[in-house]
């Protein structure tokens, strides 16, 4: 079973029932409260829906459980239900049939592949590289936001300590940085099982440059870091103003790569965008090859529902994921994460998928985006960002700091709604549709050859998209 999809005897409403759940508070939760809180959370579901019995692990976690995330637990059931419900919480015992334990540890754990919890050792060597194996090149699909990327992780994944090293991988949250990362991994340890490879995010080596100190213990921290052979880091953003995490890295970083070892990052921005962070770390990341991946494009999202679903032995047909793919279209874990809801619903209410069930499942987020995306909200924020009246957005008037950000506002609309190109000429003061065409090819082709550009229609739809 992958990525919390329901099991195979998911005919158990219950079960149904708490998956989604877990879903919903997937999308909802910062992704480290959810990961530390909720995923490993199980349940037990009574027949009659009257009461939701959670286990968790320890007495401190369940007293935590019960003082933050009960109420919202048992309103969230109560609404997907429709009916009042007692949430009961106790503590997990070994003896729990995991028949009973709806949604069993692990099935919390797959529930999101990006951001699932590292795997064991390498065998060969039995060093922990915290590497999650289901993460590869083969299940990762391809399409333009991704290419370049993918191809120089291939490259660093099949030649370590050669081209591309370092390798600085950006984009927004949930467009695949965390699985080509772990794919570079796999595939290195593959062709390679003597290497030492390691996958951390940024805040364990903040923990472990805090440890070390604390207990003195920086003979070991050095001797983990500087040996290892691939370095995989994620969220390098998170040293920044820590002073002394950051002078670590960078002595590991200069020892990596005084051996050849081959180092892998990603951030949220291009090493020059990031804040607070050494003008001399910064010019480490950039100095080997930095690549961006973009939010999918249409084709993309909808092979990767076409192909999820049936790695989870389901069926989505072409025009209901097509009908997804218009309406998520931010990044990779929303469209799961909205295919999750579909099989689920599809299951509890066994009724076949369609574009009809889709838009139930998804009636939460779909008003919720109906709500927050509107051409004139797009032309508000881009004018605001660019300094421009809204007025202008419409008017006749052609300088290039006037005819720049319409051309943007065009792209935006094009992309974060349903509108039609003649629409969106409308809108722009009854423009024709062949003069959007243009803005959004235009600004597409730019976007993907200027790195500024693709910071600030970064940082516009991060603020669009709420």
């Amino acid at each position: 079973m992958n990525e919390g999809i329901l099991p195979q005897d998911a005919g158990d409403p219950g079960l149904a029932l708490w998956q989604i759940c877990l879903d919903e508070l997937a999308q909802e939760l910062p992704e480290q409260q959810f990961n530390t809180w909720i995923k490993p959370l199980t349940a037990q579901v009574a027949e009659d829906f009257s009461k939701v019995t959670i286990f968790v692990a320890n007495r401190f976690k369940l007293d935590w459980i019960r003082a933050q995330y009960v109420g919202k637990l048992t309103a969230m059931l109560e609404r997907l239900q429709g009916q009042k419900m007692v949430v009961e919480l106790a503590l997990a015992t070994r003896e729990a049939p995991v028949k009973t334990a709806f949604a069993t540890q692990k099935a919390a754990q797959e529930a999101l592949a990006e951001t699932a919890e590292p795997v064991e050792d390498s065998p060969a060597n039995g060093f922990k590289n915290r590497l999650n194996t289901a993460l590869t090149f083969d299940n990762l699909v391809e399409g333009s936001a991704n290419r370049m990327a993918r191809a120089a992780a291939m490259h660093v994944a099949s030649m370590p300590g050669h081209l591309y090293n370092p390798l600085f991988i950006y984009g927004g949250v949930g467009l695949g940085k965390t699985h080509l990362m772990h794919a570079i991994g796999n595939k290195m340890l593959a062709d390679r099982p003597d290497s030492k490879v390691l996958y951390i995010h940024a805040e364990q080596f903040v923990s472990d440059v805090v440890k070390a100190y604390q207990r003195k213990t920086f003979d070991e921290f050095k001797y983990r870091y500087h040996s290892l052979d691939l370095l995989l880091i994620d969220d390098v953003q998170f040293f920044a103003n820590k002073d002394r995490t950051q002078e670590e890295f960078f002595n590991a970083f200069e020892a990596l790569l005084a051996k050849k070892s081959h180092i892998v990052m990603t951030s949220d921005t291009y090493p020059k965008g990031l804040a607070d962070i050494h003008e001399r770390l910064v010019s480490r990341f950039d100095s080997g090859l930095t690549v961006a991946i973009e939010p999918p494009e249409l084709e993309m999202r909808v092979a990767i529902l076409i192909n999820k679903a049936i790695s989870e032995g389901s069926v989505m047909p072409e025009e209901v994921a097509f009908f997804v793919a218009k309406n998520v279209r931010s990044n990779v874990r929303e469209l799961e994460g909205a295919l999750r809801k579909i099989l689920a619903y599809s299951r509890f209410n066994q009724k076949d998928i369609s574009i009809q069930l889709a838009r139930e499942a998804l009636r939460d987020l779909l008003s919720i985006q109906n709500r927050q995306i509107s051409v004139e909200n797009i032309q508000k924020t881009v004018a605001d960002y660019y300094k421009i009246k809204v007025a202008d957005m419409y008017s006749k008037k052609r300088p290039a700091s006037i005819a720049r950000p319409r051309q943007i506002a065009m792209y935006l609309a094009k992309e974060l709604t349903q509108k039609s190109l003649p629409e969106i000429g409308e809108l722009f003061g009854g423009r024709d549709h062949t003069t959007v065409l243009h803005a959004v090819r235009k600004i597409s082709a730019e976007r993907q050859q200027l790195t500024e550009l693709n910071q600030q229609l970064h940082v516009l739809e991060q603020t669009l998209k709420g």
